[in-house]
């Protein structure tokens, strides 16, 4: 099985790849892991990622297409993976299909935009580590961490504005994914609102 998750950020993609991963034994390929690797053992691709990263730019698709399909060839993928961080737009799955990188299937995880708000927006962290959320899991005093006793904060990707801003770029950019794939006979989409435990039923009775 070759899977991607497409969702807006914040539906909880990240958490489904991980748990999908256990279950089916299938490793999640993240783009993001494979490029900093590449960069950090100074390789071919690495070092012309690093001139892009050193001015501030964003990698060409092409060179991240190449840094994995390298990574695709390893022997963890011989029974299929899922991928993370790429494409994200139109462009970028039309150049993966010219590489012979085909998902089977393109899974959407559909949650309102007003949910998302409210899960990034409660969201406070701790410099131990620790997450809670103003609404579903609150700290026992308010903004100070149950396990360090630190001050929590909002992470600036949290703040209504910035989530706002994501939420359109998503809409602009990475959303006609599912119109392609769709076109392809690959798209399958599932409701992502609820606990966790319960999405990922929705998940796997779709991938089933």
């Amino acid at each position: 099985m070759v899977l991607i998750l497409l969702g807006a950020p914040g539906s909880g993609k990240g958490t489904q790849a991980a748990m999908i991963s256990q279950k089916l034994a299938l490793p999640v390929i993240s783009t993001g892991d494979i490029l900093r690797a590449a960069i950090r053992d100074k390789t071919d691709i690495g070092v012309k990622a690093k001139s892009f990263v050193d001015e501030g730019k964003l990698v060409p698709d092409e060179i991240v297409a190449e840094a994995l399909r390298q990574r695709l060839e390893g022997g963890d993928c011989a029974g299929g993976y899922i991928l993370d961080g790429f494409p994200r737009t139109i462009p970028q799955a039309e150049l993966l299909e010219e590489l012979g990188i085909s998902p089977q299937t393109a899974l959407s995880i559909e949650v309102p935009d007003s949910d998302i708000e409210h899960r990034m927006g409660g969201r406070r962290v701790c410099a131990c580590g620790a997450v809670f959320h103003l609404t579903h899991k609150p700290p026992k005093a308010e903004g100070v961490c149950d396990i360090c006793s630190c001050t929590l904060i909002q992470r600036a990707d949290d703040k209504p504005e910035t989530v706002r801003e994501r939420l359109r770029i998503y809409h602009e950019q990475s959303e006609p994914l599912k119109g392609f794939y769709e076109r392809l006979g690959r798209l399958k989409c599932v409701v992502g609102s609820g606990s966790v435990e319960e999405t990922n039923r929705r998940v796997m009775d779709a991938l089933a």
